[in-house]
């Protein structure tokens, strides 16, 4: 089974009590059955505190936060104290492996970090391109997804890729040709001819179909997603903007990376096309450090899977979201 990997995964260290946001600040952590089981068991005053806060919701098993939005396992000196008292193999599945991704598609499977975690952010955003390494290892499974679309979403993913990597067009208009190619890819993934990358003329289509474009509508639309920070909260009622960065690449090769193939699970890959050009133009919309709005726009948003789900439905119905709309944005 081959394993594929960004070149710039094995450079993540978690900084720990170093980290300008912890992870540990803001989000309520889903629990493993095995895991809260062992924590149901644990003796002393420790023990006594997760149980207070493990709480049953829809069918999972929570780690509440205490009344200061914080785990109850982050101590003062922003170490984890279950982690300090009974060491790395006490933390739950979802602590042991933030920031760090995997999506396995059975016959081989992809790693990445998230850009939600600060340290990984400025790995994220300060690559040079999304060179792929690979390592095989024992096992694997015979696929379950639709092979024929698998090839050409991979195929259509490198493509589209080692286009970003070029840097002959503006951030910009290479996103409005990103847009444009998931419409070409997702014509053949039903069935149309073979997807071609033709950079000048989808530049020029999208000259001609740009619309009347609105970016207060655009933050007007994730102001009634859910929210979960007050930075977050004001950063959308007050956004400063900012000119295009070749960071804002960089944020475009990640999405591309991590949301291209899932489109072999319900073959819409123009949703994820319209999220990786989305989501850059709104961390420009919204300006600041890039770095901070980059690794707060994932909090809020990639870190919700109900804000995920708002924003593939709402690029088929959502006025503001309309690809005449984007494409004036995104080319101003």
């Amino acid at each position: 089974m081959d394993i594929f990997y960004p070149d710039y995964y094995p450079r993540f260290r978690c900084i720990a009590d170093a980290c300008p946001d912890s992870c540990c600040h803001g989000w309520a952590v889903t629990v493993d059955e095995d895991s809260a089981r062992y924590y149901r068991t644990l003796p002393g005053e420790l023990g006594d505190i997760l149980r207070s806060h493990l709480i049953e919701e829809d069918g999972e098993t929570i780690l509440s936060l205490t009344a200061d939005g914080r785990c109850p396992m982050w101590a003062q000196d922003g170490l984890c104290r279950l982690q300090c008292e009974h060491g790395e193999q006490a933390l739950c599945q979802v602590c042991k492996e933030f920031p760090r991704l995997r999506h396995d598609y059975g016959s081989f499977a992809e790693l990445g970090l998230e850009l939600s975690c600060p340290e990984a952010a400025k790995l994220i955003l300060s690559a040079e391109n999304q060179a792929f390494l690979c390592k095989s290892v024992a096992g694997g499974d015979e696929p379950d997804y639709d092979t024929d679309a698998m090839t050409i979403l991979l195929r259509s993913r490198e493509q589209v890729l080692d286009f970003l990597t070029e840097q002959t067009l503006s951030v910009g208009e290479a996103l409005a040709v990103v847009l444009l190619y998931g419409y070409a890819v997702q014509s053949e993934l039903d069935g149309g001819d073979r997807a071609v990358l033709s950079p000048e003329d989808m530049l020029k289509t999208a000259r001609s179909l740009a619309r009347a474009g609105s970016a207060a509508e655009v933050l007007e639309f994730y102001r009634d997603l859910e929210i979960l920070t007050p930075q977050w909260s004001a950063m959308l009622a007050a956004p400063k903007g900012s000119a295009w960065r070749e960071a804002h690449r960089a944020m475009a090769r990640y999405m591309i990376a991590r949301y291209w193939l899932q489109a072999v699970s319900d073959y819409d890959l123009i949703g994820r096309a319209k999220l990786t050009v989305l989501s850059c133009l709104v961390v420009k919309l919204l300006g600041g450090n890039i770095l901070r709005t980059a690794q707060l726009y994932s909090k809020e948003i990639e870190n919700d899977a109900d804000n995920i789900d708002a924003i593939l439905d709402g690029a088929y119905t959502s006025p503001a979201l309309a690809d005449i709309r984007l494409l004036e944005l995104l080319l101003q």
